[in-house]
């Protein structure tokens, strides 16, 4: 009998051909930072109106064709976090049903990030439930901007996209020209942050021995390092309620430190952080714009915008292009 030929395996399609046009929508949390990234792309804003029903069931409507289109749908989980969470989830989800090629949820800060492990008997793993439900709901990919816990990545089941705000710290800080500067990690859980920004400055490396009794309370203990005449840059990735911030800003001042900056990546600023900052030793606090912070870039405070970052991440995932080159 003739020998039948073998059909070629099909060749694995190209992402970037299936998914040929993008569309990027937000919900209400950060809006503004959401049209930024659309003017440093050059795209119009999705329409997806976000609505609350009378009593307070969020309403979202897809007010465009989006079957086949690469969606992406900027929504950081601030506060009011759980509005914010089920904002993000519900637009996911009517994406998925409008038939979306493809669902990225751009994330610029991530809430729940603290519970990330069990800390005390009967506890529960927040960060983990919350990555399971934005699975669920319809993501294929996750962008998001500098986790509390790098081990989140992890709880995912679909890829992850880690950013770092540091370039754009670093950018700002490099333009100031700080002499004598030294980089503070407030705690031992941001030293390789704080070590990786201080060589990139050139800088020396100061860790602060800190204890923390219950949630949002800090006591600091020890400072590891010189700060003596020192010019000093406290280094975490958010600033809550800044107890810590502040409390380490006392310390090191008392040590000797001749000026004292301070730098987060996101601003959450809850309860009485915007009192502490103004009377703290603190000479400029920097922050990016990851949680919307109004008619704050001013006095002690400088905001820095992360939209070209995350337009970029989107770009280079759209076109399938390499993100991590962005860090190199």
């Amino acid at each position: 009998m003739p020998r039948t030929k073998t059909a070629p395996a099909p060749a694995k399609p190209d992402p970037v051909r299936i998914f040929p046009r993008f569309k990027i929508f937000s919900g209400n949390a950060n809006r503004a930072l959401s049209e930024d990234i659309c003017r440093y792309l050059g795209a119009p804003q999705g329409r997806a109106p976000v609505t609350r029903f009378a009593d307070g069931e969020i309403n979202v409507q897809i007010d465009e064709n989006v079957r086949g289109h690469d969606c992406y749908v900027v929504q950081p989980t601030c506060r009011p976090v759980n509005e914010n969470l089920m904002e993000l989830l519900i637009m996911m989800d009517a994406l998925r049903r409008a038939s979306a090629g493809r669902i990225t949820a751009v994330i610029p800060y991530f809430g729940y990030a603290r519970a990330d492990r069990k800390t005390a008997p009967r506890v529960p793993i927040s960060s983990k439930l919350v990555a399971n439900l934005i699975t669920v709901s319809g993501a294929h990919r996750v962008i998001t901007v500098d986790l509390h816990a790098a081990q989140i990545q992890g709880f995912f089941d679909i890829p992850v996209d880690h950013l770092y705000a540091a370039p754009i710290l670093l950018d700002y800080i490099r333009k100031k020209g700080l002499e004598d500067l030294v980089v503070v990690s407030p705690d031992v859980g941001g030293v390789e942050r704080a070590r990786a920004f201080a060589k990139r400055l050139g800088a020396h490396l100061v860790i602060i021995d800190k204890r923390r009794p219950r949630p949002n309370e800090a006591s600091v203990y020890n400072i590891i390092g010189e700060v003596d005449g020192k010019t000093a840059l406290i280094l975490d990735d958010m600033v809550d309620t800044a107890g810590t911030l502040t409390k380490v800003a006392a310390k090191i001042k008392a040590a000797g430190a001749r000026r004292i900056f301070a730098a987060c990546s996101h601003g959450v600023l809850s309860g009485p952080a915007l009192d502490l900052i103004e009377k703290s030793d603190i000479e400029e606090m920097i922050l990016t714009d990851s949680i919307p912070i109004r008619n704050l870039d001013g006095g002690k405070f400088k905001v820095l915008s992360i939209a070209p970052l995350l337009g970029e991440a989107i770009s280079r995932n759209h076109e399938g292009k390499s993100i991590s080159a962005l860090f190199v």
